[in-house]
């Protein structure tokens, strides 16, 4: 497989004073600040603008913010009457500034500067016409997918397509129709340009459809939607899935740490280019707890050390069945010592298990024996809170450091990192499991059930070996298989919205919302505009109703 792993690049200075970063793949940066971009760029070079966007959409995808909090696969650690606006929605108020906001506009500033450049200021000969036309199919489609996941998030945005010269005070927003208008009209006009097997890491012409997928699906949920919407993302997904059998590898092997560049991986964001300082992944941190203070567990642990306060709700958990494969590669149901250390009377040697998650609760006869060796959490104890102490035990629950102890996650494990930072794994942005889920929602959208049922069974059928799983296809089990299948990958939050289950699953599934939500759905199904960006346009951008 062709890869773009190593290139070395070097950072252009716009004459705008606009710096653009370049990598070793897509991050090593190099600054040159007495070269202007008319001297320097040509068509030699030119494709430098174009991996320093690779790198911009990266980072879009190290920023969490509205992915996962507040839906009915995460919750907050903390104890269920505590408050958090972001998952609960009390007090859930517009922020100065958002990483959200802020990442893809940075995405979208740049592909507008590289279209410009290639556009009007390089000299393309005839015999790199195809170069520059795949350039800017590129920049087109990274530019639509920053638009994407902001029109998701936040409804009409600024659709902005001019290279930045200045800053603008009369930034105004374009309604929601016209965004989403747009952002099916940049990747229509890019995908015949996108390459079938690019170099690993930029994007294909299956990913562009897969990404067009997605957003013809959204669409078809709106008010404006088009009378065949459901239809073409349906077939668009199944043009991203292409003739790949997703069956023909285990979910392990997808995941397995040395298999990272795999048939399966439409786009990933990568990470690894054999540059220390490059290498700032912190997928590995996320919804795990604070093991670190384990007794037996250092620092330095095989798992990382909690990276945010997040944790997978107890209904999440309960959705695998005993068959399901994806288990033991999504979790770590042990947790094992790293150093000698004890606990009272008991020894712990390097490689004892300290903590045990069974997916199937103990009888107290069963738990009892274990708890002379190791902690013990059943499956309903998923949740901040001491269980109920047990009787001549040498781990009792009160000597646990933590209040909330989970089974964490197994899946996004590194082999490079430094604690919650550091990591080297690439994040997988789209897989072709996704494209079959994608087209089982739009199938079902567009009335051609048999066809729905059909994607849904191949994802189940890869996790559990059984065919035809399900009976029918409905929105909720495909929830339920995007839960199995994508926990962590996919935006959750954007899911829930599109398919109108937002509200309603968090009322039954999110712990904290059962207990003290403050979901308004004429509120809370947008953003809020950050502060800054209305105090940049005061008189002409518009902040979302009720904030």
């Amino acid at each position: 497989m062709k890869t773009i792993k190593n290139i070395k690049q070097i950072i252009v200075l716009l004459v705008t004073a606009l710096f653009l970063s370049a990598c070793n793949d897509f991050i090593e940066e190099e600054i040159y600040s007495d070269i202007t971009a008319e001297s320097f760029l040509d068509e030699s070079n030119a494709d430098q603008l174009i991996l320093g966007l690779y790198n911009a959409t990266r980072g879009v995808y190290k920023n969490y913010n509205y992915k996962f909090e507040g839906t009915d696969i995460f919750t907050s650690q903390n104890e269920v009457t505590s408050t958090s606006s972001g998952n609960d929605y009390n007090g859930f108020n517009a922020p100065q500034t958002s990483g959200l906001w802020s990442a893809n506009y940075g995405v979208i500033s740049k592909a507008n500067t590289a279209i410009n450049r290639y556009e009007t200021q390089i000299a393309w000969s005839e015999a790199k016409l195809g170069e520059k036309a795949y350039g800017i199919a590129q920049a087109r489609s990274l530019r639509a997918l920053a638009f994407f996941n902001l029109a998701q998030q936040y409804g009409g945005v600024v659709l902005d397509l001019e290279e930045p010269q200045s800053i603008s005070n009369d930034y105004t927003r374009s309604t929601e129709e016209q965004t989403y208008t747009l952002i099916i009209s940049e990747l229509e006009a890019a995908i015949s340009n996108l390459e079938d097997d690019p170099q690993t890491g930029r994007l294909s012409k299956r990913a562009a459809q897969h990404v067009l997928a997605e957003v013809y699906l959204t669409r078809a949920y709106t008010s404006f939607a088009g009378g065949s919407d459901f239809a073409t993302a349906a077939s668009l997904a199944e043009s991203a899935i292409g003739g790949y059998d997703i069956r023909s590898q285990s979910f392990a092997q997808i995941f397995a740490y040395d298999n990272q560049e795999n048939d399966e991986i439409l786009f990933a964001g990568q990470w690894d280019d054999g540059f220390a300082e490059d290498s700032n992944n912190n997928k590995h941190s996320l919804f795990m707890f604070g093991i670190n203070s384990t007794p037996g567990v250092t620092r330095n642990n095989q798992y990382g050390k909690k990276g945010n306060s997040l944790m997978p709700t107890p209904y999440f958990y309960s959705l695998f069945a005993a068959n399901d494969s994806r288990d033991d590669v999504t979790l770590h149901r042990t947790i094992i010592a790293d150093e000698a250390s004890s606990l009272g009377d008991d020894i712990i040697n390097v490689g004892d298990t300290i903590i045990y998650f069974p997916k199937v609760a103990l009888s107290i006869a069963e738990l009892t024996v274990k708890l002379d060796d190791y902690w013990v959490y059943q499956p309903d104890e998923y949740l901040y809170g001491r269980p109920a102490p047990i009787a001549d035990v040498n781990y009792q629950y009160v000597l646990s450091p933590s209040f909330t102890n989970f089974p964490i996650m197994k899946k996004f494990e590194d082999e490079v990192f430094q604690e919650e930072g550091g990591g080297a794994r690439d994040t997988f942005i789209f897989r072709v499991a996704g494209s079959h889920l994608l087209a089982a929602e739009a199938h079902l959208g567009a009335g051609t059930s048999a066809s729905a049922l059909m994607h849904l069974n191949i994802v189940r059928e890869r996790a559990t070996g059984v065919v035809d799983h399900y009976a029918s296809a409905s929105l909720d089990n495909i929830l339920e298989e995007r839960a199995l299948e994508l926990i962590g990958e996919s935006n959750r939050w954007t899911v829930l919205k599109r398919m109108g289950k937002l509200e309603e699953r968090i009322n039954l599934y999110n712990p904290h919302v059962v207990d003290h939500g403050a979901f308004d759905s004429t509120k809370h199904l947008l953003r809020p505009i950050p502060i800054k960006e209305l105090e940049l346009s005061p008189d002409t951008m518009v902040q979302n109703p009720k904030y």
